[in-house]
């Protein structure tokens, strides 16, 4: 259960705040180990917020023997969110704000919990998060998705020196008043580091395909929502939430072009990101 401020549990609990698109997310644990491997991990989204959209005590448990990670559950039962997999199990309530994590101590375990719960908490805002990696380049953003191999991150190591990297593998795409926007995330792949902790307006989508030149097109309505759907990090089955997603998909990209981006690992193709 939570662990109330005034208790003991509370005394021996290390308290970490991590932000992420203005979205607050504190965590308790009681073991400094891990709780400084969080302060590194996500060193450049702590937050001194004393507001959090979710709260989470940590309990750390012996990792399963031989065990290989399963598929992750998400399902709403009893006015909460119950979040499984091999090596872990989360539940959280909304409406409280407060959750528990059971983990084995291992910081990409709570790593994918935190995407989970973002996903959750995005879908009821009008944003998601998305497989795509993502820069600022003049004061706007480029996403580049795709699924693994598309080079999401080859792309975003080609950019230029007066580009802000923004994530390598997980974009979070977040809708502000008049524009949808972009915001650096802690979730990163094969660059092996975070992106800068940063947003702005979203210039342009690219669905990513190698190939023998560097060349973009424009895509119809329809393979535009599809495309970006495939690449829509969400694992609830909810029906309210599912259409959610899929609203905001369309809404999207009536407001954000969507291009299709065929290119070859050269610098050059940053000349077509425009």
């Amino acid at each position: 259960m939570f662990i109330p401020r005034g208790s003991a549990a509370a005394a021996r609990a290390r308290s970490v705040v991590i932000e992420c698109a203005n979205l607050p997310i504190r965590l308790w644990c009681d073991s400094p180990n891990f709780s400084q491997f969080i302060e590194e991990r996500y060193s450049g989204f702590l937050s001194s917020s004393s507001d959090a959209v979710a709260e989470f005590e940590i309990e750390l448990t012996l990792p399963a023997v031989n065990v290989e990670h399963e598929d992750i559950s998400v399902t709403w039962d009893s006015g909460q969110w119950w979040i499984e997999r091999t090596d872990f199990r989360a539940r959280w309530n909304p409406t409280t704000a407060h959750g528990l994590i059971q983990q084995t101590a291992s910081i990409y375990s709570l790593d994918s919990v935190l995407r989970i719960v973002h996903t959750l908490i995005l879908a009821r805002m009008g944003g998601f998060l998305l497989h795509a990696s993502s820069a600022i380049r003049n004061g706007r953003v480029f996403l580049f998705s795709g699924v693994s191999g598309a080079g999401k991150t080859t792309i975003v190591r080609l950019a230029p020196p007066n580009t802000s990297l923004l994530s390598d593998d997980i974009s979070c795409v977040i809708h502000r008043r008049d524009s949808y926007n972009a915001v650096g995330t802690p979730f990163y792949c094969e660059l092996g580091r975070p992106g800068e902790n940063l947003e702005a307006p979203i210039k342009t989508l690219y669905l990513l395909a190698q190939g023998s030149e560097n060349r973009t097109e424009s895509l119809e309505r329809a393979a535009a929502v599809r495309g970006l759907l495939e690449n829509v990090l969400f694992f609830a089955s909810d029906p309210e939430l599912v259409e959610s997603v899929f609203e905001t998909a369309c809404e999207f990209v009536e407001q954000v072009p969507v291009r299709r981006l065929t290119f070859v690992p050269e610098t050059s193709v940053w000349d077509l990101i425009v």
